[in-house]
């Protein structure tokens, strides 16, 4: 009785946090996407600098030699958005990402190992990448990028919320047990009726057309975030990891909060170029 008691004490104390830490990031995330610039685009590298050191850490790469062309290549990265150059942004982490996995295959132990490391380094340089271009590139298009970033950030963070709410109302099947032992099928159900809903809402409020199609858009945003937050619970699991760190009180680590926004943020970047290039990517995403 007393454990269990001790249990409940413990998911209030970590909820109290989580509603905290969130009243003090959201408006500055908010603010600081209003305004767009080099203060939205340092913001959005710092995340992504911090993503690509927990997933080295947590991969066991943390290297100078494997850490260094990472760093680089987002900081580079950031320049070229800075300046208007979204290719040169682009190609910065493809090539941070080869020279990352070159350097973690060449300094790693003698062995069997040692392509595996490469391609952790590979796939976090690429991961942290997107954590950066996803909402920066979005976000530059000067007609549309507000509305499209606060799109995304809603579409999601309602997605997230939903999803809790309706799994913790409703129960019932796990979604995919081996993964996350919280996660229940009414739960996603509900998580995409709530990012689909606040997609929506935020297309009307803009005065845009065809919502249906912006909805749908919503929609597949709305999974590709639930799916992101399982690949990075698959992540954990694989080194046995219950959070990637401790920088946000009641969330874990960066990669934590991020996982299913940075999936569904390089995705809505890869409708946007697909559609309209690189330098209207916001109205290639929203404009049907």
């Amino acid at each position: 009785m007393t454990a269990e008691v001790n249990r409940d004490a413990a998911r209030r104390r970590n909820l109290m946090l989580r509603v905290a830490s969130a009243a003090v990031l959201a408006p500055v995330v908010l603010v600081a996407g209003y305004f767009g610039g080099w203060s939205f685009f340092a913001l959005c590298a710092l995340a992504a600098l911090g993503i690509f050191w927990e997933w080295s850490r947590l991969a066991g790469i943390a290297d100078r030699v494997v850490l260094a062309p990472g760093i680089a290549a987002l900081g580079a990265a950031f320049a070229f958005t800075g300046f208007g150059y979204a290719t040169g942004a682009m190609g910065a982490v493809a090539a941070g990402a080869v020279l990352a996995g070159i350097a973690a295959s060449l300094t790693g132990p003698a062995g069997r190992n040692w392509p595996v490391r490469g391609i952790w380094a590979v796939g976090g340089v690429i991961y942290a990448g997107a954590a950066f271009l996803g909402p920066a590139l979005l976000r530059r298009d000067a007609e549309f990028g507000f509305a499209a970033f606060l799109f995304l950030a809603l579409t999601v963070w309602a997605t997230d919320t939903s999803a809790f709410a309706a799994g913790r109302a409703i129960g019932g099947p796990l979604l995919w047990p081996k993964v996350s032992p919280n996660k229940t099928w009414s739960g996603a159900f509900g998580g995409l009726a709530g990012g689909v809903a606040a997609g929506t809402l935020v297309a009307y409020a803009d005065g845009l057309s065809r919502l249906a199609v912006v909805g749908v858009i919503a929609l597949v945003l709305s999974a590709l975030a639930q799916a992101g937050d399982l690949l990075e619970s698959a992540i954990k699991r694989h080194f046995g990891a219950k959070d990637t760190s401790q920088l946000i009180p009641g969330h874990g680590g960066l990669m934590d909060r991020l996982d299913g926004f940075l999936v569904a943020a390089a995705a809505a970047l890869l409708i946007g170029i697909v559609r309209q290039g690189t330098a209207a990517a916001a109205h290639g995403l929203l404009v049907w």
